[in-house]
């Protein structure tokens, strides 16, 4: 089923398996796939900036998204098609939705500044994957440096009507989602699903602004499932509570540059993945680094028992 503008709940950002010698884990995929399912997340987004894409050759990037994709049955895949040039995007996406992708996902790349430059990007990037594909937006400038205005999205969105959906990872962000959501009432925005990224770090109050979901990878997505469905039930105070426990993890695992192997640690201790190895280059953990995740899992643990994983 293609993804809509009515997409909401928990989308997982999946990290790539790999094993220690640099080979995709096809069989960690399948784990991370039912895992991913089991603690009722309603999608799984792939080949995003912590998946490693840029490490793997074109065919390789196929063959990690179908295997997501057929592992996950009923469950929306959004494959990340971001790339230097368009016709490396196109076929990716039109390979990808051919296979059963919901949508594919699309960052601008770091070199657009101006506001022309990044729609005039976006019309292109529309027209490259074909009018019939939904795509979701990244807005995600901490890490990506461009910088997109809530305006300039509304203009993104309007322009077309295959994005369904804003991937947001502004930071500071809330007053962002607050003027999207209010382009929404004044109707000058079209629907839009918008999930929220950056590890979860602010997942308490960007629900309360009203955006649909998280789409982010913390190691412990059922906990993001938790706090997005507590606080959509109006349960203000649980889904903080909750939250607040998980915080130091979720800050710590939010370290740029060592995220990715914290969060592929903490994986492997759950018996997700079978290695926390990253394709080369790629960071590491010292011993140090990992007892001071051992350690705030055993604090976490005092409140959430899923994270006693010795």
């Amino acid at each position: 089923m293609k993804l809509t503008h009515e997409a909401s709940g928990t989308f997982a950002i999946a990290p790539t398996p790999f094993f220690d010698d640099g080979r995709i884990d096809y069989d960690s995929i399948d784990r991370l796939t039912d895992f991913y399912a089991e603690v009722g997340c309603n999608g799984v987004t792939v080949l995003g900036i912590l998946g490693e894409a840029p490490k793997m050759e074109a065919d390789e990037s196929l063959q990690v998204a179908t295997r997501f994709i057929k592992r996950a049955k009923d469950k929306q895949i959004i494959v990340g098609v971001s790339a230097p040039g368009f016709a490396q995007m196109r076929t990716l996406a039109q390979a990808s939705m051919d296979v059963g992708a919901a949508a594919v996902m699309i960052a601008p790349p770091p070199h657009l500044r101006t506001d022309e430059q990044i729609l005039g990007y976006f019309r292109q990037a529309s027209e490259a994957v074909g009018s019939d594909v939904p795509w979701v937006l990244q807005d995600y400038p901490l890490t990506l440096t461009v910088v997109m205005t809530p305006s300039v999205i509304r203009k993104i969105v309007m322009d077309s009507p295959s994005c369904v959906m804003l991937k947001h990872e502004d930071w500071p962000g809330l007053e962002k989602i607050s003027t999207l959501r209010g382009f929404q009432k004044d109707g000058s925005l079209r629907p839009l699903s918008i999930l929220v990224g950056n590890g979860g770090l602010f997942l308490d109050f960007e629900m309360e602004r009203g955006v649909d979901g998280a789409m982010t990878g913390y190691a412990f997505p059922d906990l993001l499932v938790d706090v997005v469905n507590l606080s959509k039930a109006g349960k203000r105070d649980a889904a903080h509570d909750l939250f607040d426990a998980h915080l130091p993890l979720i800050r710590y695992e939010q370290q740029p540059g060592v995220g990715l192997a914290v969060r592929k640690y903490v994986l492997k201790k759950r018996g997700k993945i079978a290695s926390d190895a990253q394709r080369k280059p790629g960071s590491s953990m010292s011993a140090l680094a990992r007892s001071e995740v051992d350690y705030l899992l055993s604090r976490v643990g005092r409140v959430d028992k899923r994270a006693n994983i010795a």
